[in-house]
């Protein structure tokens, strides 16, 4: 079969969530398929023809706001012609599915993540854009992918179509013992901390854990893509000055972000769209004491064994109480072995797939 993933920045993954699913995808599928990945020439530093088996095909075309969506499209125009099977990831393609036979939409496998249209940092203009895009996928893809079972109500509500629900992996966070010199480079892990990693953007709830943890003992991790953005640097650069306060730039290795995790009293996650995060599910596997933002999504993925908040007043209480026992990590541990683990998240993408290249 030949199958190619469109929607992501690129690989090897450094943005987010769909990277990772696709990273995976790319690692247990390119061995039995034949299967390509579209990049951003744009926005990867250098040009790799592979990963994992994998071939890595470039447009030179950004990947970020509108143009995005220019990019989006036409790596589905590209991939459609020469693929028995196209796994979309996000909703950046919409406007381009009236022009796709019934055809060529059938070979599409569509997950566009959360209700990105939701998200504080659009105007209402591109919210406006954003769901209409939404709806031209939904309403012609041959097959839709729910990672949540929120989002999965929200499409059969929405749209009237079915979804199968397929969730993320979240088994290779592992966790790691702090090395002498781990130690020297993050003197904090010595002691108990609070920690979170996100994206560096309003609907994450930065203020809000930021205004929460300003003035408490417990010192706060949060590490993030400051640099990204102007809310980013100005954040980093508003909040810095609190000494309880520790904004790391973002992590990209592995065993150094397990390690900053695995060893947290309390992991916060504040995100508030979206459906399933990837980054909660591999708390759940570390069983760390999670206090998750109340969206409904976060509640659903943790089956409502974690604490949950929705101001600062509500996050402070759940400061107090890192000491406690958590009973439901464990509980919660053995939820994400049984549900989001990444041989069965790409079985069941592989089943998909085989299922479109046949129609």
């Amino acid at each position: 079969m030949k199958l190619a993933v469109v929607g992501i920045q690129g690989l090897p993954n450094k943005y987010g969530g769909f990277e990772t699913l696709a990273s995976y995808i790319a690692e247990g599928l390119a061995g039995k398929h034949q299967v390509t990945v579209y990049c951003s020439g744009k926005d990867m530093h250098g040009s790799p023809t592979h990963y994992k088996n994998a071939a890595l095909k470039y447009v030179n075309i950004s990947s970020h706001g509108f143009w995005g969506m220019l990019y989006d499209m036409v790596c589905l125009r590209s991939a459609l012609k020469n693929n028995d099977a196209v796994l979309l990831l996000g909703f950046g393609a919409g406007f381009y599915m009236p022009f796709i036979s019934k055809k060529n939409a059938g070979k599409i496998i569509l997950n566009f993540g959360g209700l990105d249209w939701q998200r504080s940092k659009w105007s209402p203009l591109a919210k406006f854009v954003i769901k209409l895009s939404e709806a031209l996928l939904v309403k012609k893809a041959g097959t839709i992918v729910a990672d949540n079972p929120k989002i999965k109500s929200y499409i059969l509500d929405s749209y009237g179509r079915d979804a199968t629900l397929i969730a993320y992996g979240g088994d290779q966070a592992v966790p790691e013992i702090p090395t002498p010199q781990d130690l020297q480079k993050y003197p904090f892990v010595k002691e108990r901390y609070a920690f979170a990693v996100c994206r560096i953007q309003p609907d994450n709830n930065i203020i809000l854990q930021l205004e929460a943890f300003k003035n408490e003992s417990l010192p706060f991790v949060l590490v993030g893509n400051w640099q990204d953005s102007s809310f980013g640097m100005q954040t980093k650069a508003q909040y810095s000055v609190y000494n309880n306060l520790i904004l790391l730039d973002a992590v990209y290795d592995v065993r150094i972000l397990n390690m900053l995790r695995s060893n947290c009293a309390l992991y916060v996650h504040g995100h508030s769209a979206g459906g399933t995060n990837p980054s909660l599910v591999e708390a759940m596997h570390l069983s760390l004491n999670i206090c998750a933002y109340a969206s409904g999504y976060n509640e659903a993925t943790t089956e409502g064994l974690a604490q949950y908040f929705d101001s600062e007043a509500s996050l402070r209480a759940q400061i107090s109480i890192t000491d406690a026992v958590h009973l439901n990590n464990k509980k919660m541990q053995a939820v994400a072995a049984q549900k989001y683990t990444w041989k069965a998240v790409v079985a069941a993408y592989e089943n998909l797939c085989t299922a479109a290249a046949n129609k």
